[in-house]
């Protein structure tokens, strides 16, 4: 078989098993080996290095297609000394992804603004950018999510897709009060999650002695879904300033708006 046939057949097996980039690769890579006089594992090493960074790229993207975020950020967009009460060099070990291996939780909790959606949404890009599903969601869009589907007989497969993804973030629980049966619905989130050994992501801005009013003014089962949340966890609390307020301050919007009234 002549070299014209085996570089065909080459591309055609590549191709075959679903090695799209090294096929498409294979003639500048093969040209380059022959003029650098690589040996054949030298060869095969760059042809494979392309394939799995292709790969790795396309798991990154779907992961990040099915999180469900209203946008991206990532921890190196945060501006940590606005907020320096945060600890840096916590959030440079949460972003080796230890915490996913580790199951443990991470609660951040705070006032509005303070940029805890920010962090929770870096923490899933690095999920995502470790190769892991995960999935984001508001807590008020959670309870309806729920309430939807215990009135549509889809109960069972909801919690299953909830209780699955590596991470879960639950952003801004405790903005608006749950009824009782949201409340149990979300403990029992909490609990699967828990009994899997898979990481939740929580931001909050009620301290944990206020969420027997996040669990529709029930301190029991509030007690219950810390024990699962906190058993394995970081806690972050934030006290610092609103970056909207200072957004606003910068475009003069709050001294004008003092002016008017």
């Amino acid at each position: 078989m002549s070299a014209i046939s085996y570089e065909h057949l080459a591309k055609e097996g590549l191709q075959a098993l679903g090695h799209s980039t090294a096929a498409t690769l294979l003639d500048q890579i093969a040209q380059q080996a022959a003029a650098d006089s690589w040996s054949y594992s030298h060869f095969l090493g760059k042809l494979l290095e392309a394939e799995l960074a292709a790969r790795k790229k396309r798991v990154i993207e779907t992961c990040l297609r099915f999180s469900n975020f209203p946008y991206l950020k990532r921890l190196a967009d945060f501006d940590f000394d606005f907020q320096p009460a945060i600890d840096r060099t916590l959030f440079e070990e949460l972003a080796t992804g230890r915490f996913l291996a580790e199951a443990r939780n991470v609660i951040l909790l705070g006032p509005p603004g303070v940029g805890k959606t920010h962090l929770a949404i870096a923490l899933g890009v690095v999920t995502a950018e470790l190769g892991y599903r995960l999935y984001f969601i508001n807590a008020l869009e959670l309870a309806r999510k729920l309430t939807t589907a215990f009135a549509q007989n889809r109960l069972p497969h909801t919690m299953k897709m909830l209780s699955q993804p590596k991470l879960l973030i639950i952003d801004e629980v405790g903005y608006l009060p749950l009824d009782p049966s949201q409340a149990s619905m979300l403990f029992e989130i909490i609990a699967k999650r828990y009994e899997k050994g898979v990481a939740t992501v929580v931001t909050s801005n009620k301290s944990f002695g206020q969420w027997g009013q996040v669990f529709a003014n029930d301190p029991v089962l509030a007690s219950a879904a810390l024990d699962r949340l906190l058993h394995h966890s970081t806690v972050i609390s934030i006290k610092g300033d609103s970056y909207r307020l200072r957004e606003k301050r910068k475009s003069g919007l709050i001294g004008l708006q003092t002016q008017t009234n």
